[in-house]
């Protein structure tokens, strides 16, 4: 299993709407950057997600699971990029912000503080731990 972040604006698609999906999820489409895209591809059944909130938010509220492999973006008519489909999995008690994140030493080397416009991360198991001890 993987792990990975994926940034959403909350006022276009919220973790609150994500809920509402259930078990059959919802398509993260979207996704126009090549380096992000390519994340995307490499997202299998089962991997998980933190859902960041970006905007005036900037935390991480949830995580999410893939429902499946990437397949074609519907949306992009040059058929070039990706989409995945994504479940709630859970909330977190606490979201962890950004300027936690910042301020925590076992995260200095988390891409999302080093490539912080991609919409799509990869995240280490150890970062990953850490964010959840975080959110608890």
């Amino acid at each position: 299993m993987a792990y990975w972040l994926l940034k959403t604006e909350p006022d276009e698609f919220s973790w609150q709407q994500l809920c509402t999906c259930g078990a059959r999820g919802e398509i993260w489409d979207g996704i126009r950057n090549h380096q992000a895209a390519n994340y995307l591809r490499q997202m299998s059944k089962g991997d998980k997600a933190f859902i960041y909130h970006t905007g005036k938010e900037k935390r991480i509220v949830g995580i999410g699971e893939v429902l499946g492999a990437a397949f074609l973006d519907e949306q992009d008519e040059s058929g070039r990029f990706v989409a995945v489909k994504v479940r709630a999995d859970q909330a977190f008690a606490t979201p962890v912000s950004l300027a936690t994140i910042k301020a925590t030493p076992s995260l200095a080397q988390f891409v999302l503080l080093r490539q912080g416009r991609l919409s799509v991360l990869p995240v280490t198991s150890a970062q990953w731990q850490e964010i959840v001890r975080l959110s608890q």
